[in-house]
């Protein structure tokens, strides 16, 4: 049989798209085409209910939350017209487990849209920046008939991930979704979990507007959203602004007292079961009624019943074991708070991973490296490994790496440690974050953390760890050809030269800064790295994919400087228009910092006369190069027609312009 090949044009995405007409091949080509379009979407890898990094999360059990669940599964399967179902609750009532629950049932179905469990300090999926573009990824993959829509939504806007959350949803979920015509709809789920950790509570706001949206939706696909939150006010203000009509709600708090107890009554029965197999006390260990003493004590929240089982199991003996039960027992007391008693479980846990046989003194030095440590855990922005904390963390002569490895230990309780010391490191729940933090739930002085002076601690070994010999330098990936382009660099070759607490450095150095609330002189620490660095660390950025990330760390440095007529307020200002005037080709080509940007910066550029050493020697300009920075400070692409207006807002913080191309 003879073969034919053509080229196949779906626009730019797919001009040089060739097929094979045979057996049907022409489909694989369609879906390579597909695929690569979507990969050009940048997407949490964390924020699916099964990415690997939740693989151990559990699920309810099986006998729990029956009336609760019986009625999730009604309202997605049933005619209710609302298309939100709300659930809310306190910090460890058990939402998320719910959501991995409703989540784990429809992607058993494959009706499972998309998903996404905030978390806050990890990384991508503490802010909203990728919440859009993971959504649509995922829904191309779970609504198949999606695929096309959205595919072609990138290539037709390839600028769309600079663009507001509104704008993203609309293009790249919205009207793809829209297109859909299908005689019988299919309802899909979409789960958005702890929407509350969210880290701005405009976007919260903004998310519950536009999933709101989905009641639209009247042909193609039934789309359903179930959303878990703590009642807080930037929610409540999102619901505010959609008719009640259009969400259900529902608190866990709603849920009668003995039901929720004879739920947690079943989970520590099953987690005890687990515990006498593995260390074979007596058959009825631990009694009836101790079960209904810890049922109190849990008041109603099943993170403490979770952390009591797990404190427990991670008894290496029979008599550790009984201890450790003993332990809780005695520490919960008679406090009817269920606050109160998720503090004195975290303390519990707490003072027991101090070794024992330390004298005072060392006891003392013990909590003071343990307090650095886990204060630093709770703080970060992005999970990191226990070898990438390794490096991080040594600050002066207070924690060396081996103290880390020592402190993290005994403390399996509150923390997820992975076998491999190269994974990352997670709080199995954000309220031991809230504990830790607040002076007022954490009394012991050992262990209370000091946000602030913690932030300015990781903020000086960000820039430590970036200023030394293994730190940033030029050509990072010995690529010696300024003319590399970033999509020809490979991934493995960045992350080999970047690793992952250098990678985190770059990042969020910044933000610890603000967090710290310190501010920015003439001759500080920040100034002298800047003076000596700021080019490595364009570079690093490129390499990374965050030069877009670069004009707006660096105004935010800007509004840090004390003076604003000082040496260094000056230097931050001609950073500022150095990189958005070569922003784009810096995106590109990672090198060209050192190159084009130097050689075309103007005269008088302060960027450009301290690094004029470590441009190209042998390229001399004569003619067309500036005498200072003109009044154009950066041209914003992105329409495909004329543009016909353009107008600043009242307060100069947004510009909006329409275009023939029928888009603002």
């Amino acid at each position: 049989m003879a073969s034919t090949t053509s080229t196949i044009g779906f626009g730019d995405a797919y001009s040089s798209l060739q097929a094979n007409t045979i057996n049907g091949s022409v489909e694989f080509h369609l879906q390579h085409g597909h695929e690569n379009t979507l990969s050009q979407l940048p997407h949490a890898k964390d924020a699916p209910f099964n990415s690997f990094a939740k693989q151990h999360e559990p699920t309810c059990h099986p006998d729990t939350r029956v009336d609760l669940l019986r009625e999730i599964y009604s309202w997605v399967d049933g005619p209710d017209e609302r298309r939100i179902f709300w659930l809310s609750g306190l910090a460890g009532t058990g939402k998320s487990t719910i959501a991995r629950t409703v989540a784990r049932r429809y992607f058993g179905e494959r009706r499972l849209a998309a998903s996404f469990f905030f978390s806050r300090g990890g990384g991508d999926v503490g802010h909203a920046g990728k919440f859009v573009t993971s959504i649509a990824v995922q829904l191309a993959h779970s609504v198949p008939a999606s695929r096309q829509h959205i595919s072609d939504a990138v290539a037709e806007r390839s600028d769309i991930v600079s663009q507001s959350l509104r704008d993203q949803w609309q293009h790249l979920v919205y009207h793809p979704l829209s297109r859909l015509r299908e005689s019988e709809p299919e309802t899909y789920v979409v789960v958005v979990d702890a929407l509350d950790e969210c880290d701005s509570d405009n976007n919260i706001r903004i998310i519950v507007q536009l999933l709101a949206e989905v009641r639209s939706l009247s042909t193609g696909v039934r789309l359903r959203v179930f959303m878990t939150s703590r009642p807080e006010v930037p929610i409540h203000y999102g619901f505010s602004q959609v008719p009640h009509t259009e969400h259900q709600d529902f608190a866990l708090h709603r849920i009668s007292p003995l039901v929720i107890n004879n739920d947690i009554r079943l989970f520590l029965e099953h987690q005890f079961r687990s515990i006498t197999q593995k260390c074979r006390p007596r058959t009825d260990w631990p009694g009836a009624t101790v079960i209904a003493q810890l049922v109190q004590s849990a008041s109603g929240l099943f993170i403490w019943a979770a952390t009591a089982c797990r404190f427990i199991q991670e008894g290496v003996t029979r008599r550790v074991i009984h201890d450790r039960l003993q332990t809780i027992l005695q520490s919960s007391g008679t406090m009817s708070e269920p606050e109160e008693h998720l503090n004195k479980i975290y303390i519990a846990v707490l003072t027991s991973s101090v070794p024992t046989t330390l004298t005072k003194e060392e006891k003392e030095e013990f909590c003071l490296r343990a307090r650095y440590v886990l204060g630093s855990l709770v703080v970060l922005l992005s999970p990191l490994s226990a070898l990438s904390l390794g490096t991080l963390l040594p600050f002066g002569d207070l924690v060396s790496e081996d103290d880390v490895e020592d402190v993290l230990q005994g403390l399996h309780a509150i923390l997820d440690i992975p076998e491999s010391p190269a994974e990352p490191l997670r709080l199995h729940h954000p309220s031991f974050r809230d504990f830790l933090l607040n002076k007022n739930r954490c009394r012991d002085a050992n262990f209370w953390v000091d946000e602030i002076s913690t932030h300015e601690k990781l903020a000086s070994r960000c820039l430590e760890l970036m200023s030394a010999p293994n730190g940033l330098r030029q050509d990072m990936c010995s690529l010696s050809d300024p003319g590399t382009l970033r999509s020809e660099i490979e991934e493995e070759m960045v992350v080999s030269s970047l690793p992952p607490e250098l990678q985190y450095a770059c990042r969020y150095w910044v933000e610890h800064l603000e967090r710290s609330q310190q501010s920015i002189a003439d001759g500080d620490a920040v100034h002298v790295f800047l003076q000596t660095h700021l080019l490595h660390w364009l570079e690093a950025m490129s390499l990374m994919g965050e030069t877009g990330q670069c004009v707006r760390l660096l105004a935010r440095l800007q509004a840090k400087a004390t003076s604003f007529t000082g040496v260094c307020a000056g230097y931050l200002r001609d950073a500022n228009r150095f990189v958005l005037r070569f922003c784009s080709i810096l995106a590109e080509a990672p090198l060209q910092v050192y190159s084009s940007a130097i050689v075309f910066a103007p005269e008088t550029s302060v960027i450009r006369n301290t690094f004029a050493g470590q441009g190209p020697q042998a390229v001399e300009l004569f003619l067309g190069r500036e005498e200072d920075w003109d009044a154009c400070r950066s041209v914003l692409e992105g329409h495909t027609n004329t543009v016909t207006a353009v107008v600043f807002s009242p307060d100069g913080q947004l510009v909006a312009s329409a275009s023939y191309d029928r888009t603002v």
